[in-house]
Order: structure tokens, then sequence, then C-alpha cells
């Protein structure tokens, strides 16, 4: 078998007696390790929790950042006329659909009673509103109205509705829509466009296949329309998206900072345990030195018990903070696949590593101060 490098030869033996000394004053060194617990316990469970709720919260939103929603622009014309339509259809070619509408308020009546609903004028309600049974793919005639409509109104499929002087036939209840969308499909009724007066379009939305998609849809939109003057307003919900995330990006690194100070504080408990306990071993240290142990072996043996207090404390809060925060996920309506990435395994990582740097950096000035410090010295105590 061949033998082992010197380096390596060297600092076994230098584990083995780091755990011998910490055995001898487990009550001090579980009190540094509980501190270093703590803090990698905080780091763990703030780090993990923050980029769960920024996941849970991007996948709630849906496809909010995948619309593009165009209007006239204040002071223009109140409606987008058909040549609007065609340079929008030409920006999003490839990119996604597009749906003109019509938009209004009205006063809503059936037997029921009234509500007040936002009506909408479209041909392809499914691709805005989802498919349900009955809602058409080309919509011509009749009325679609959204849940809380049927359910203000006691609507059903074979009613009838009367929207301001013209009565319509109910054909379809819309879906529920769990999205966050700039439409209101819930409190919504769709008629077929031809059932507006005016001519043009109230808005377009472009319903893009990708988050990208509607950034490039949207841009290439305001370079086409609005070159000479502001024709159009473009509003794009991955701003919105992005700034959410922006948000939850300080957030989680804010509550990363709070953990971090914790640790830091562990680390000079560290510092403070490892330089009470050399001057209370300097005759000890200074036996070893006289007898022949060299200087390097003082150090390592030194430094592992440190870092093995940083490795012990943080291997535990790294457990106890994903422990805490997978609890927090099956008992309440945080999706577990949240807790579950791959960004949050660097966190828990991440934190333990730090854990144990911090308690090898705690010890690195006392260690070095004992190897170093002269074999006479020690001995005087």
């Amino acid at each position: 078998m061949p033998n082992l490098p010197d380096s390596v030869a060297l600092r076994v033996p230098a584990i083995s007696l780091a755990l011998q000394n910490l055995s001898r004053q487990r009550a001090r060194a579980l009190l540094a390790a509980l501190g270093i617990m703590i803090g990698v316990f905080a780091v763990v469970t703030l780090g993990t929790l923050g980029t769960a709720l920024q996941v849970a919260a991007t996948d709630e939103l849906g496809g909010l950042g995948n619309q593009v929603i165009v209007s006239p622009a204040a002071g223009s014309s109140d409606q987008l006329n058909s040549r609007d339509l065609q340079s929008i259809e030409r920006a999003a070619a490839g990119r996604g659909s597009v749906i003109p509408l019509e938009s209004t308020g009205a006063t809503v009546r059936a037997t029921g009673g009234q509500t007040f609903a936002q009506v909408y004028g479209t041909t392809d309600p499914k691709a805005l509103f989802g498919s349900a049974p009955g809602v058409p793919s080309y919509h011509r005639q009749g009325a679609l109205v959204g849940p809380d409509v049927a359910s203000a109104l006691d609507l059903r499929v074979g009613s009838q509705i009367t929207v301001e002087s013209n009565t319509y036939r109910v054909v379809a209840v819309l879906p529920d829509q769990s999205s966050i969308t700039p439409l209101q499909p819930d409190s919504a009724v769709v008629l077929p466009p031809d059932e507006f007066v005016v001519s043009g379009y109230s808005q377009v939305v472009v319903q893009a296949d990708s988050g990208p998609d509607a950034t490039a849809i949207a841009e290439k939109i305001r370079e086409t329309l609005n070159t000479r003057q502001d024709r159009v307003s473009v509003f794009s919900l991955t701003d919105v998206l992005t700034q959410i995330e922006e948000f939850f990006g300080l957030l989680n690194g804010f509550l990363l900072a709070i953990a971090g100070v914790s640790l830091v504080v562990a680390g000079v408990s560290i510092f403070n345990v490892m330089l009470m306990t050399i001057s209370e071993r300097r005759g000890e240290i200074g036996v070893l030195r006289a007898v022949g142990i060299h200087r390097d072996e003082v150090l390592w043996t030194l430094l592992f018990e440190s870092t093995l207090l940083g490795a012990g404390g943080g291997g535990l809060g790294a457990v106890l903070g994903v422990a805490t925060v997978v609890g927090i996920a099956l008992s309440t309506e945080l999706p577990l696949d949240a807790v579950l990435v791959p960004t949050n395994a660097l966190i828990v990582l991440g934190g333990f590593v730090f854990g144990a740097l911090v308690a090898l950096v705690g010890g690195l000035y006392p260690a070095y101060r004992a190897a170093w410090e002269p074999p006479v010295e020690s001995l005087r105590g």
C-alpha cells in the first residue's frame, strides 16, 4: 500500500486530536456549535422560504407575462382602425395570436334581476377566456356570460338577457379564471363584434407564446405605430412580472442579509471560544511544542476544532431549516414544488459552507497565535 503524502499524514492525527479536545470541553463546544446552528438555520429558512414565495408567485401569475394590451393613446383617436390591427398582426407574426376587442360597460337585465357588466365584442372568445362546454370557436350569435354574471342573475344556457335594449340568448357560461388578467371575464358578457355600432376596436390583446415573445412584440409595436407620434398605448404585462420578481429578489436578499448577521455573530462566538480555549491550554500547547510537535500540527489541530464546530452546527442548522420550510409548505397553501427547486438546494449548500467558513475564520487567528507562539512563552502560561 503506498505511503500517504506527508501533508495528509499530518492532518489525520490532527482531526483525531481535535475531536478529543472538543470532547473534553463539551459544554463550551456545544454552545459554540449552537450559535453556528442558529445562524445557518436562519439563512436556510429565510433564504429558501423567500425563494419558494418568489417561485410560487411567478407560477400563480401564470400567463400574466404573456399578454400585451394595445389601446389608443391619450389624445389620439378613441378607436384602433384596421391599419393599426394589421401592423399589430405583423409585429406578432409567429410569436402569438392577436385578438381585437370591442369593450364597453353596460347594465345587463334578466328575470333574476339586473347587474352591471363589462361587455366585450370578439369572434374568438376561447383565446382570451378559455374553453368551456358550449364556448364557440367562432362567436357569431348569442351571448357568453361570466360566472359572476350568471350567478347574480341566475342564468344558464338558454336563458335570455337584455343588454341595453337588445335581447340575447345565453349560449355558454365562461369558465372561472384562476390566472390574473387585465380583462374582467368573471363579470363579463361577450357578444359578437357586429353588435357594436362603432367602427374600429377599443383595444387589441396579443396573447404571446412566451414572456420574451411578449417583450419583443411590445417593442415592435411601439417602433411601428409610435414612430412619429404616440398613437397607441402598449402595456406589456412582462413589465409587471419583472417588477414583481425584482421585489421578491430584493426581499430575499434582505432576509438573507438579516440571517447573515446572526451567522457573523456566531462566528464571533467561535472566535471568543477558541481564544479562551487556547488561553487556557497555553501550557499544554507549550509542552507539545517542547517535545517536538511541529507548529503546523498545532495549527491544523486548532483549525480542525473550529471547523468541526462549524460543520456540525451548520449541518444541523441546514437540516432543521429544510425541515421547517417543508413543514410550512405542507401546512399552508405554499406549493411543495416551489420549495424543492435547484436554487433552494444551492441556498442550503451555501448556508452550510458559509457556516463552516465563518467558524474556520473565527478560529484562524487564535490558532495562528497559539501555533507561532514560542514554546518558552507558552510554558510560562
